[in-house]
């Protein structure tokens, strides 16, 4: 639709119309105009799934491995036909834009929204995204990047003030927002935080070089609420205030334009970039023909096992892996999240999804009729207690498996009542006059003891059991963060003994206070067994068993949106697990379940380390494929990995008199690494598969031309006994540069394939933006003449080939 035809739909409102287009009409909707025939448009989360406008658990929908496994992935066509599952699923639940992909950068290992985010590295994490992009836009559904920029920290995210030098910012965490907008993205999302003293959503930097050196045409939408001012957010380059109906926006923004504080040609702009928005979603049209219910498929479910595997990163193999079926008997499946894993982070990009595939049932099923799996829990993770979910409670009136939701008034009269499959209800419809939330539900305990009960929400809140007043009290919040708000409040506990295994009636009641939201969760955990005897347990089973699978992974207390982390360890007694299990059986696979970084300790001590991330509904099912050789691992480290926080060049989160300094400026990641001089217990880019490989050849041309991309060819030998996968890296060095510079730094990949025995040539091309850098002086880019050096490897620390190239022209 070109700017001709939008000027006319213009031209056609009134000033109140079109800034009435400019706020969100809902929570997930921006708002229609009849009279130009504008339709609402419908957001979404998206990152790992899209879960349309509502937070409801009936309504399920897929689930993606975390946006750390698909940078894992390494391999942008995968990647892409992900994101075409991520459009389909928005066709399918009428969603015009998805908010995704995140491509803040892991920065600080303390991250808490890593799971989030794809890598350390703006190259990798620029590539990826758009293949992300592509994806989703190709069916005609337009993807959000987010959140622009700097927001790559949780603590204090939505005041923070982000310092970070010009040149930083352009060669680091502007970067992959411009691979972004160069795969044509239609959405941008300024992000809470600010940046140099301005926040995002009134920042310069929106106009450059976003819209006008970038040259990008979409809609810049701010974060949900980060709009906090009238006249410096509508002189700003933010194009949609969300969510609606209410902003500072609005009338205010009206008033604004009439008194001449902000130009109406401003707003028309904003309009103009909606407009466009709309006829590229089609909601300028009748709803086309194609937007129909895509109904999930065995093909669904195949896509999303095998994006488990492609992402899965093998850390160490002693010729444990892969295990071969025929020679086992009897397998020892150990530790908590082995039966109940990870599969999603915790926050705003939550998904209810069905038929989860635990790594214990995934065993279990790949070794049906062949061998024996029996599982132990070990010592409990330190995990909060879960929700009230169908699986162990009934709705008390009419005994359906799940729980009973009531809206009560002042009085305790029922104005609204519900059966509903989850304790964790986070957007409960409120009839006029509503006062009260309460959930009720008849537990049936599998056992008698010590059982841990919790309300989670704002204001006061009570809970019984069997009308014994556990939790009585008034819980006023402390933050305005609305991750924490509307989406994981905080879960108050108590504690009472279940003496017998018979029903009990669990009721939970939360007042309604303003501004508080309206989430309610009531949550329930079994008596813990006792960890000297649960870890006897773990230990015999694995002594007994031919192999040993140790799955140990975080906790919702430590990776979620909303809080960074406060250390990298795995919490409970996992690590103590994972080394006896490893002192019993040398066969001991031991699989992570993190999002982000933790510490190995015992790492050397396993037979083999796996890392799986947060691998989506699928888990199971994949992991099981790559423990017994079906499919290779394919993934390598998108970010480096300590062996201890401690070790970590770059850890700070926590702003100091609201402002967070970027004081290691281009280093961040294996950069920041290299720099102290220090080694990780992983660096980025490693990874092992089930062949070996050796690098015979590299192709350098001489010398090139600045500002023109170049390629290397490297040839690699298969010189094991599988057929494989081989991600082929190159890394850039200038000694003796007149500007500041890494040791090395990340240019280029291409992964390719040979059957065992073969060879294969892989074509990484560098481009441009690898050689160039910030110059501050000249607010420009420049290219260094002379020569760099050049080295081919599988990892940032593992080179194996090293020569040079030399750049002409500047």
């Amino acid at each position: 639709m070109n700017d001709e035809t939008l000027d006319r739909l213009i031209d056609r409102l009134s000033l109140e119309q079109k800034v009435r287009l400019l706020t969100g009409a809902t929570t997930w909707r921006t708002a229609g105009e009849p009279g130009i025939g504008l339709r609402e448009m419908v957001t979404s989360d998206g990152p790992a799934g899209v879960r349309g406008e509502t937070w409801d658990e009936r309504r399920t929908s897929a689930l993606l491995p975390s946006a750390s496994a698909l940078g894992a992935m390494w391999d942008e066509e995968l990647v892409e036909r992900l994101g075409g599952l991520l459009a389909t699923e928005a066709v399918r639940k009428g969603v015009d834009v998805v908010l995704a992909p995140t491509l803040n950068l892991h920065r600080s290992p303390l991250g808490g929204r890593h799971f989030e985010c794809f890598s350390e590295d703006p190259e990798l994490t620029g590539r990826t995204g758009a293949a992300l992009i592509r994806g989703i836009q190709a069916l005609g559904v337009a993807a959000t990047a987010k959140h622009y920029v700097g927001n790559d920290s949780e603590t204090d995210r939505l005041t923070v003030d982000v310092r970070a030098s010009d040149r930083a910012l352009r060669e680091v965490y502007l970067a992959p927002f411009e691979a972004a907008v160069e795969a044509g993205v239609w959405l941008v999302m300024a992000g809470y935080n600010a940046v140099d003293g301005t926040t995002m959503t009134a920042s310069p930097l929106l106009a450059e070089p976003l819209k006008g050196e970038w040259g990008f045409d979409g809609v810049a939408v701010s974060d949900w609420a980060a709009v906090r001012s009238t006249e410096a957010t509508g002189r700003a380059a933010l194009d949609l205030a969300m969510p609606g109906p209410d902003s500072p926006w609005g009338a205010s923004l009206v008033g604004a334009v009439k008194d001449g504080r902000v130009a109406e040609a401003a707003v028309d702009e904003k309009v103009r970039r909606l407009l466009r928005l709309a006829g590229r979603v089609g909601a300028l049209e009748p709803r086309r023909s194609r937007r129909v219910p895509v109904t999930a498929s065995r093909g669904t479910r195949a896509l999303l096992r095998r994006a488990v595997g492609a992402g899965s990163v093998l850390l160490r193999n002693d010729a444990v892996l892969p295990l071969d079926p025929a020679e086992l008997s009897t397998v020892a499946v150990v530790g908590g999240h082995a039966a109940s894993p990870r599969v999603q982070g915790g926050g705003s990009a939550g998904v209810f999804c069905s038929d989860v595939v635990t790594p214990l049932a995934g065993v279990r099923a790949r070794l049906r009729g062949r061998a024996r799996v029996v599982h132990e829990p070990g010592p409990a993770p330190g995990a909060p207690p879960a929700p009230l979910g169908p699986d162990r409670c009934g709705d008390p009136r009419s005994g359906a498996p799940g729980v009973l939701l009531r809206v009560l008034d002042a009085a305790g009269r029922e104005l609204r009542s519900e059966h509903r499959l989850s304790g964790r209800q986070l957007e409960p419809d409120l009839p006029p006059g509503a006062h009260t939330v309460e959930i009720a539900a008849v537990l049936r305990p599998q056992r008698a003891g010590e059982w841990t009960f919790g309300v989670g929400g704002f204001g006061r809140m009570t809970l019984t059991v069997d009308d014994q007043l556990l939790l009585d009290g008034e819980f006023p919040g402390d933050t305005d963060d609305p991750a924490v708000v509307h989406v994981n409040p905080p879960v108050h506990t108590a504690r009472t003994v279940l003496t017998t295994k018979r029903p009990v009636l669990v009721v939970a009641r939360r007042e309604l206070v303003p501004g508080r939201g309206r989430a309610t969760v009531v949550a329930a955990a079994p008596p813990e067994p006792d960890p000297a005897t649960a870890l006897e347990d773990a230990v015999r089973a694995a002594r007994d068993a031919d192999a040993a699978i140790v799955v140990v992974g975080t906790t919702e207390h430590g990776e979620t949106e909303g809080y960074d982390r406060a250390g990298l360890s795995l919490g409970g007694r996992q690590d103590e697990l994972v080394r006896a299990v490893a002192a019993a059986n040398p066969r001991t696979v031991v699989v992570v379940n993190s999002g982000g970084p933790v510490e190995l300790p015992w790492r050397e001590e396993a037979g083999a380390v796996l890392l799986t991330w947060f691998p989506g509904q699928e888990a199971g099912a994949g992991l099981a494929d790559v423990l017994f050789g079906l499919t290779e691992p394919g993934g390598r480290l998108p970010t480096t990995w300590a062996a201890a926080l401690a070790d970590a060049p770059v850890t700070r989160t926590q702003p100091v008199d609201g402002r967070l300094d970027y004081a290691e400026g281009l280093h961040i990641g294996h950069r920041a690494w290299l720099r102290a001089g220090r080694e990780p217990a992983y660096w980025f880019g490693h990874g092992l598969g089930y062949t070996t490989w050796a690098y015979t050849g590299v192709e350098v041309p001489a010398q090139v031309a600045a500002g023109e991309p170049f390629t290397v060819r490297v040839t690699v030998h298969n010189t094991g006994a599988r057929a494989g996968r081989e991600v082929v890296q190159v890394y850039l060095a200038r000694p003796g540069s007149a500007v500041e510079r890494p040791v090395r730094w990340f240019a280029g990949y291409a992964a390719v394939r040979a059957a065992a025995g073969r060879t294969a040539s892989a074509e990484v091309v560098v481009r441009p933006r690898a050689l160039r850098h910030w110059s501050e002086a000249d607010h420009g880019w420049s290219t260094e003449a002379g020569p760099y050096r050049l080295m081919v490897g599988r990892s940032a620390g593992d080179i194996r080939w090293e020569g040079t190239v030399t750049v002409s022209g500047s």
